[in-house]
């Protein structure tokens, strides 16, 4: 594929940070969504100029609440008017969380759902409008492996927010083959060390219940979670190989491109799960005639949204 638009969300650090310079770096007009860009995301802003001036590339950024309607369709119109058009759409903004599903109140539940699952409901109807009368668009979900793999306890939360976006994934591919759009979803396994993922981790708001449980029978749980996952990834594991998975992804042949690619160094299962999960909606969609909604038809026409 040659030089395509792409906007990424969550790109101020961690996979989003490292997948924003690595398709940039591959030719690519990248648009990095930053959060408070005058503020706590200004150094961010200053990372990504310095690294498209000493690089020579591409990379822009944008200032993006993906909790904000007004500013998730104001980084996609700046887009459009700039480029003409948004080729790539990556949903990478997450944000985890750690203790007793318990302690977490119903008002966290539902702002951990709003940064994972709506935040991308909020960004596909302002991008999928343009996508679909050009008749062809990628759109990327960086899920993970705790959907569908090994779920250790105190992630709770935190594993029902992606499993509800990785459920709506699968919804969407399916509804967007006819207009030429291709959906891909990557499966990050449990990197510990090289983002900021467990560092910046939320707690749970009720911390007299959050006690209960790590003073009384759960009181070793906590370390040997963190300290179980630490040690099931590899030595050599990197999250740049997620960077990596995804701009293998774009730069795939249209038509070609793969429904979901794991990258996950501890082999926790989620791979095998969703292997026969997503073969059994394969088959379920060629039982009810609708066998087409698995790939995009080649060539696409455009349409009209």
């Amino acid at each position: 594929m040659g030089r395509q638009v792409v906007l990424i969300t969550g790109a101020s650090s961690g996979f989003g940070a490292m997948t924003a310079r690595a398709l940039a770096t591959a030719g690519h007009c990248v648009y990095a969504g930053i959060l408070d860009p005058t503020g706590r995301g200004k150094t961010a802003v200053e990372d990504a100029t310095r690294f498209a001036t000493d690089w020579k590339v591409d990379l822009r950024t944008v200032e993006l609440d993906v909790l904000q309607d007004t500013q998730v369709g104001a980084a996609v119109n700046r887009i459009i008017a700039e480029q003409g058009q948004i080729d790539v759409v990556i949903h990478n903004a997450g944000h985890m969380c750690f203790g007793p599903a318990e302690a977490f109140t119903p008002e966290q539940l539902a702002a951990l759902y709003d940064v994972n699952v709506l935040s991308t409901q909020r960004l596909n109807r302002a991008a999928l409008p343009h996508m679909r009368k050009r008749g062809q668009g990628l759109v990327v979900w960086v899920s993970s492996s705790s959907t569908r793999g090994g779920t250790p306890p105190f992630l709770g939360p935190y594993f029902a927010a992606k499993a509800a976006m990785d459920a709506l994934a699968i919804s969407y591919a399916g509804e967007l083959t006819r207009w030429g759009i291709e959906t891909t979803i990557i499966v990050p396994g449990a990197f510990t060390k090289g983002t900021n993922h467990f560092r910046d981790a939320g707690a749970p708001a009720d911390q007299a219940v959050a006690r209960a449980y790590m003073d009384g029978p759960y009181k070793d749980v906590e370390q040997k979670a963190l300290a179980g996952l630490a040690a099931l990834e590899p030595a050599d594991a990197d999250p740049q190989s997620v960077a990596r998975a995804i701009e293998a992804v774009v730069e795939a042949p249209r038509g070609s491109r793969p429904f979901r690619v794991h990258v996950d160094p501890a082999q926790d299962g989620a791979e095998i799960v969703n292997g026969v999960a997503d073969r059994m909606r394969a088959e379920l969609l060629r039982r009810i005639g609708l066998e087409d909604l698995l790939h995009i038809a080649a060539p696409t026409r455009p349409a009209s949204p």
